[in-house]
């Protein structure tokens, strides 16, 4: 405690301090500065040059190193489309190429069985070896095919509002897509139900074709195909319609569909084109013996009426019409799932 100047009694530290501020308002540490600014000299002119210099080569610097990574950002672009436009070129001649060398196949093709029609209908024996030949391409899909049928379409689920916007929302559930196994089991039952050609997509099945699933994609043999799914049947509608109804596993697939929101539709067709499949390759043959039936097999050959591969054609008909035609009605299936090599 300290006693108040004239005897007025007694104040405290603080209300010393409080007056000691409110007395010197200004930090004494700012008129020292102030002081010691004053005191130093003006800059001179040589001074304020050399600042001037200093900031034009700090510009031109920037400047610079712009100009240079502009230059090599535009020879990279300008790289990168001379590759591409190369590539592209590339791909054409290519294309080219190939497209000239499928029509020279396709040319001697035609060539050929102008020759062995030529040929064979020289005599009676030739004329049944060229029906029962017929016959065969037909059953395996080797030439194109007309006539009313049965197209049934499959889909996955659409997606639903509140999923991802862009359709990769990965908690999809899985039984909301059409799978391989979903295929085959059409396929399958078309055949059950007496069709007498089938295509997915377009692409024609043959007693060799495999349905399988790689990764997201189904491939009809080792081509992928995409959604929506439809697979073409050609034979009499009604027959085809009430048969294929009845097939159990197309009941299952059925009640699948309303559960996940798949799209299983079906409808009748008065005309549908199949087209050619892909040319079968030969890996082993054999002589026939002379005398020996023209429609006989050599030994280790398939049997009659035998069906290889998953959704694959049945064996050729001999009730079957000529190509280009509606072949007659075969009941033959498979539901083996493992392809099997070609005779």
């Amino acid at each position: 405690m300290t006693a108040a100047p004239g005897g007025g009694g007694l104040r405290s530290a603080g209300a010393s301090l409080l007056d000691q501020v409110l007395a010197e308002t200004l930090d004494p540490a700012y008129p020292r500065a102030v002081a010691a600014r004053e005191g130093r000299p003006a800059p001179g002119p040589a001074r304020r040059a050399g600042g001037r210099i200093a900031v034009a080569l700090v510009m031109v610097a920037a400047g610079l190193l712009a100009a240079v990574t502009y230059h090599l950002t535009a020879a990279g672009a300008e790289g990168r489309q001379e590759i591409r436009a190369a590539l592209v070129d590339d791909i054409d001649d290519a294309q080219q190429v190939a497209d000239g060398l499928v029509a020279d196949l396709e040319q001697a093709r035609s060539d050929v069985a102008t020759a062995r029609e030529a040929a064979l209908a020289a005599s009676g024996e030739g004329q049944a070896a060229l029906r029962a030949l017929e016959q065969a391409e037909q059953m395996a899909g080797a030439v194109p095919v007309t006539g009313p049928g049965l197209l049934v379409t499959l889909a996955d689920a659409e997606a639903a509002a509140e999923d991802d916007p862009v359709g990769a929302d990965p908690e999809t559930d899985p039984r909301a897509r059409i799978r391989d196994d979903d295929i085959q089991v059409v396929v399958n039952a078309l055949w059950v139900a007496g069709a007498e050609a089938v295509s997915i997509n377009g692409q024609r099945l043959s007693p060799t074709t495999a349905i399988r699933f790689a990764g997201e994609a189904v491939l009809v043999d080792f081509r992928p195909v995409t959604n929506p799914y439809e697979i073409s049947a050609i034979g009499d509608p009604d027959t085809l319609r009430s048969r294929f109804l009845t097939v159990p596993e197309v009941i299952a697939l059925a009640s699948t569909s309303d559960s996940f929101g798949l799209r299983f539709e079906f409808g009748e067709r008065d005309s549908l084109s199949l087209p050619a499949g892909r040319s079968p390759e030969l890996r082993s043959a054999a002589s026939v013996p002379a005398g020996a039936p023209a429609d006989s097999a050599p030994a280790g050959s398939a049997p009659a009426g035998s069906a290889t591969g998953s959704g694959g054609a049945p064996a050729p008909d001999p009730g079957a019409a000529t190509p280009g035609t509606t072949p007659g009605t075969t009941t033959d299936t498979t539901t083996d799932t493992t392809p099997e090599a070609d005779p």
